[in-house]
């Protein structure tokens, strides 16, 4: 059955060929971690969590590297205003390290919650420097950079085909528009290495160049080539950085190894909030994980909205969709408990859940198909299977939860025990009586091979 992903690249479906047989290279890029998360950040995870798990559904074994940027670069995209980790710093009184350290750990913590699965590799940039010195002495070997008053730049001008996957139209960039210029050649260059000048920074090293920093984009470049070639399956990341990160990721590999460093590029879109607008650090007010969890809402039912919409659809965000989706997830978790054991999954329904999740990740149909197994006439040993089954992909994780205990009175429970004895005894006219009137006080009694089993109506 053939995996169909929408690489931005090319605008286009396109069948996944793996560059190695049985085998997939993923690299995503992660959070700048002088904040927590939010969850708009997170969406974009879930949709890597997913992408890896219908790979392997696919039969591949991923690895997958997440990059953690924990070294300083400016809030701006054109190379210019505070340092993210400075800025941090300051608002915490804490130093950029341990900063970068705390809202790491905060970070992997909301992975968990949501029951991302965990990369092979966590590339943290502060431990790839000398990585990145090397990657950006590479492109000055080619002849793509310059040297300004601040900094070593990538001269973009150079790059036939800059801007590719943002289809930008270079000509229509006017000067000083998009950038301030200073003695940048065009707005669409950028810092490779910036230097540290008079400024007082926490985070800074030496380099052929001057003592300073490296450019926002140069760590992925470097990273991705050290675990996973000069040419790998997937790059991965937020529709935000199509038009400047992924397009200069593109611009500094291919100046050193004349092609792009992935073959697809897949990228997932915004979480809005009401009045339309992208869920933003910078706009000062942002919802954690951890907030919804204050509220009573199962991190789990977050990834469930999530999983309710197509990855490059928008989804806005409100609490009463939030409520919908923990009350769709309860309903699911206990439909998947009260089915017995002992089946194997459909293969019909198994054949249909992967043809819409090897269409570019359609997880909205394959819920929709999952909630039609439950009313099918799939037996029901056969239908937990293949929830099974397909929670291996939605990761949900129907099998690990287990319903709270409800209390039971006194008296019902011991209407259950005397039941208990008049089945063992074969008095099953008692058994019946016994079942009547447990009923009546309330509660489903459901015989199962591990016992009687008793749930409030």
């Amino acid at each position: 059955m053939e995996l169909m992903l929408y690489d931005t690249y090319e605008r286009a479906l396109r069948p996944f060929v793996a560059l190695q047989s049985g085998a997939a290279g993923l690299y995503a890029c992660g959070p700048t971690v002088y904040d927590y998360a939010h969850i708009g950040n997170l969406r974009t995870y879930l949709f890597g969590d997913v992408l890896r798990r219908v790979l392997a559904l696919n039969g591949y074994a991923v690895r997958h590297v997440i990059c953690v940027t924990d070294v300083g670069h400016l809030t701006s995209d054109a190379d210019t205003g505070e340092d993210k980790m400075e800025k941090g710093s300051r608002r915490t009184s804490k130093s950029a390290w341990d900063i970068a350290a705390f809202y790491t750990r905060a970070f992997q913590q909301d992975i968990a919650d949501l029951n991302i699965l965990a990369p092979a590799v966590w590339a943290h940039a502060t431990e790839h420097i000398q990585e990145q010195i090397d990657f950006i002495a590479g492109i000055e070997r080619k002849g793509f950079s310059y040297r300004t008053e601040d900094g070593i730049y990538f001269d973009t001008q150079k790059l036939e085909r800059y801007g590719h996957l943002a289809r930008l139209k270079i000509e229509g960039l006017q000067s000083g528009h998009r950038v301030e210029l200073r003695d940048k050649r065009s707005p669409t260059d950028f810092a490779l290495w910036k230097f540290s000048g008079d400024a007082q920074r926490q985070m800074e090293w030496d380099s052929p160049w001057g003592r300073g920093f490296p450019g926002w984009h140069i760590e992925c470049s470097a990273m991705s080539t050290r675990y996973l070639g000069a040419l790998f399956d997937i790059h991965i990341g937020g529709e935000d950085h199509i038009p400047v990160h992924h397009t200069n990721e593109i611009a500094q590999h291919e100046a050193c190894h004349a092609h792009p460093p992935a073959r697809y590029w897949l990228h997932g879109a915004f979480l809005k909030v009401d009045g339309g607008d992208k869920m933003s650090k910078s706009a000062g007010e942002f919802l954690r994980l951890a907030t919804l969890s204050e509220r009573g809402v199962d991190p789990l039912a977050y990834r469930y909205l999530v999983l309710s919409a197509h990855y490059r659809s928008p989804l806005t965000f409100s609490w009463a969709a939030l409520d919908a989706a923990q009350t769709a997830l309860n309903r699911l978790r206990l439909a998947y408990h009260r089915l017995p054991e002992g089946g194997q999954p459909d293969a019909h329904y198994q054949q249909a859940l992967q043809a819409e999740l090897n269409q570019d990740l359609n997880t909205p149909r394959a819920l929709a198909l999952m909630w039609e197994l439950l009313k099918s006439d799939v037996s029901e040993a056969a239908q937990k299977a293949t929830l099974r089954w397909l929670d291996e992909v939605l990761g949900l994780g129907l099998a690990a939860w287990t319903p709270a205990l409800p209390a039971v009175p006194g008296e019902v429970q011991a209407m259950v025990t005397a039941r208990d004895l008049a089945r063992q005894e074969k008095r099953w006219a008692d058994a019946d009586t016994l079942r009547l009137s447990i009923e009546d006080a309330g509660y489903t009694v459901r015989d199962t091979p591990a016992g009687t089993s008793i749930q409030p109506h």
